[in-house]
């Protein structure tokens, strides 16, 4: 078994197989980096030939250091080339091994050579710069545990991670990294998440307290029970994010991509046709120092889009990973690109803007009543204890401090965006209950008209405070739940730079009243504000202004998925979030930090600006070989100097993105 999970975890890294863990020390130190080392043997061969040629050109060692260039950094590209021909796929490597072995047949073979060496160089770069790219999902892989410390009948023993199920107690002692999400049962100690959330500060977890899987335990010993298996782990949906992000490919790559193999054909056959024909029309001669076999070469080399290739996968695939080490998971590149064209934002209010933190003011009882104020919190809690909304969260912090314990509701229902109801047993008795928006227990009250003026005096005292109102209904007893909310700390200064720095057009969405909503959007700035909103109407909302613009939404709670999920770009707060908004989102800020805005749309920019340099400078160094080359003005060595020069260059250009 332990076995199988080690080949599981190293071939899940896309690491080059001399790194296996299942090489004997020497085996793996010599087949580390074989490529490169072939090429840079490769080059001093050929370096070795080109001075001899220049200072013992009768020599023999000539034609032999040639061959050992063919063969070291040729064979394997060869190979290669006839296994995609067996597929009848004629790619860009197809094109460089015909026109290097061409070229030693037409008696240029130290021009053939170089194109080898530098073909099998970029190569080797581009696999370095696919690494580094890659680095992080490696270092989060690093991060899991293959085996875990299982508490069971007063005895510890190891146990796969795999083989775990859920409700297990398992150890972590301290310096230890968790190996799966669970819950503290007991111990106390500080925590490191640097590696899921960026955040490079230690937190205290005890009792009660969730720990992901990934976090590095510091100092104390904790008992964790096992909330989710090892596949559906924190880390595991992190790794399976970043892993699907790296593989989705924008619209621009992929249209690249479909036509490559159409280009490289017509390339082909050109170069064939200019071989062929040339000579029919005019004076050139085939086999000539620059006859028309020795140009169709240099057009083809210098045509071939290796540049184009390399220059959007790689420029994506760093901007993906820079994002990830900085708290922010991308499902992929494709939204990076969307992201750039956004001309707006939408933000949730609770929990987005503000912290999502409510504290429980005060809760006025509405009618007469013979429930105390503290039964009608336990009742409120024994609801929303199933619920994860700021409000429920709230109201549960509240009810610990009192204690009184939450009872147990039947026929429990919840309705997202505006409440949720069931029954409950207390003092011998049924009692059928309802919490949410006002506008939703309205809808149970039978003697409402008597309600009304209540209910509507003690909004407007709330409202002029900015408090928060959620109701709960008792059988005929009616408690009002007064909250207070807080703005994240730099929540206006996010706001401003959005607005100043980027020029976007800013509004809010949310589901509280309208005048809490207003009072929050003017304290930071956004004064285009939309509220009494349930999801249905936020998504409305969402579609309507998407018809319009690119329009990005942020947002925290189930009752924003559907929005997020119809937006141009989806941005989920990752910590408070819930797993619907996380799901449906195409970004995730995995530390609630809205300060990683700025740094996500210039990076987004960023990545669209290195793009179009790539793209410039591979389409000019084609275009500077290629219609030269046919006029016989582009010797070989130089098509190819441009050629891998120029792939070399976008690579290293797009390696900026990590930064």
């Amino acid at each position: 078994m332990n076995n199988s999970l080690l080949f599981d975890a190293f071939f899940s890294l896309g690491k080059e197989e001399s790194a296996s863990p299942f090489l004997t020390p020497s085996a793996r130190k010599w087949g580390k980096d074989l490529s490169l080392r072939s090429a840079l043997l490769s080059a001093v061969f050929l370096s070795l030939s080109f001075l001899l040629s220049l200072f013992h050109p009768e020599t023999a060692l000539i034609p032999l250091l040639l061959l050992s260039v063919y063969f070291l950094a040729g064979v394997p590209r060869l190979i290669e080339a006839l296994e995609d021909l067996a597929l009848l796929q004629v790619n860009i490597d197809v094109l460089m091994v015909f026109a290097a072995f061409a070229a030693f047949l037409i008696g240029r073979s130290m021009e053939g050579a170089l194109l080898l060496v530098l073909f099998s160089l970029a190569g080797a770069m581009e696999k370095f710069v696919s690494s580094k790219a890659k680095e992080t999902i490696s270092t989060l892989h690093k991060l899991t545990p293959s085996t875990a410390t299982v508490v069971a009948d007063g005895r510890l023993v190891e146990k796969a991670v795999a083989d775990i199920p859920v409700k297990t107690e398992i150890l972590i002692r301290a310096g230890q990294i968790v190996p799966l999400d669970g819950l503290v049962v007991s111990g106390i100690s500080s925590v490191n998440l640097v590696h899921l959330t960026g955040e490079n500060f230690p937190l205290i977890k005890k009792e009660g307290d969730s720990v992901a899987a990934g976090t590095l335990n510091i100092d104390g010993a904790l008992v964790l029970k096992v909330t989710h298996i090892h596949q559906q782990s924190s880390l595991a949906k992190i790794i399976e994010h970043v892993t699907n992000a790296e593989a989705a490919k924008p619209k621009m790559e992929q249209l690249f991509q479909r036509f490559s193999g159409l280009y490289a054909k017509s390339i082909i056959l050109l170069s064939i046709f200019v071989a062929a024909l040339l000579p029919l029309w005019t004076d050139i001669s085939w086999f000539a120092p620059y006859g028309s076999v020795y140009r169709a070469l240099a057009f083809l080399i210098a045509a071939s889009p290796c540049a184009l290739i390399i220059a959007l996968p790689i420029a994506y695939l760093s901007a993906i990973n820079a994002c990830a080490k900085n708290g922010i998971l991308l499902k992929g590149g494709i939204f990076l690109e969307a992201l750039a064209k956004c001309q707006a934002i939408a933000f949730d209010k609770t929990g987005t803007i503000t912290t999502g933190e409510l504290e429980l003011v005060s809760i006025e009882p509405l009618t007469e009543s013979s429930f105390s104020t503290l039964e009608a919190l336990t009742l409120a809690a024994t609801l929303e204890k199933n619920t994860i909304h700021p409000i429920a969260k709230s109201i549960l912090r509240e009810t610990e401090k009192r204690g009184g314990p939450p009872l147990q509701a039947t026929s429990f229902k919840s309705v997202p965006g505006f409440g949720v109801e069931g029954t409950v047993l207390l003092n011998g008795k049924e009692h059928r209950l309802f919490i949410g928006r006002i506008e939703y227990i309205e809808r149970q009250l039978e003697r409402k008209q008597k309600w009304d003026l209540l209910i509507e005096k003690a909004k407007a005292k709330a409202y002029e405070k900015g408090e928060l109102l959620s109701l709960l209904l008792v059988d005929d007893a009616l408690f009002l739940f007064h909250f207070k909310d807080t703005l994240r700390p730099d929540v206006r200064a996010v706001i401003q730079k959005l607005q100043k720095k980027w020029n976007l057009s800013l509004l809010m969405l949310s589901g509280d009243h309208i005048h809490n909503a207003k009072k929050i959007g003017q304290e930071v700035g956004i004064l285009d504000v939309h509220a009494d909103l349930n999801p249905e109407e936020k998504m409305q909302w969402i579609n309507a202004l998407s018809h319009k613009m690119h329009l990005a939404m942020v947002g925290d709670g189930i009752n924003d998925a559907p929005a997020l999920a119809r937006a141009t770009v989806g941005i989920a707060m990752g910590k408070i979030g819930s797993s619907a908004a996380i799901d449906a989102a195409d970004i995730v800020l995995l530390q609630d930090n809205l300060s990683s805005l700025d740094f996500l749309i210039e990076k987004a920019v960023k990545t669209k600006k290195i793009i179009r340099q790539n793209l410039s400078l591979a389409i000019l160094a084609m275009l500077v070989a290629a219609i030269p080359a046919l006029f016989g003005l582009t010797p070989i060595f130089a098509a190819v100097l441009l050629h891998e020069g120029g792939t070399i260059l976008v690579g290293l250009n797009a390696l900026r993105l990590l930064r």
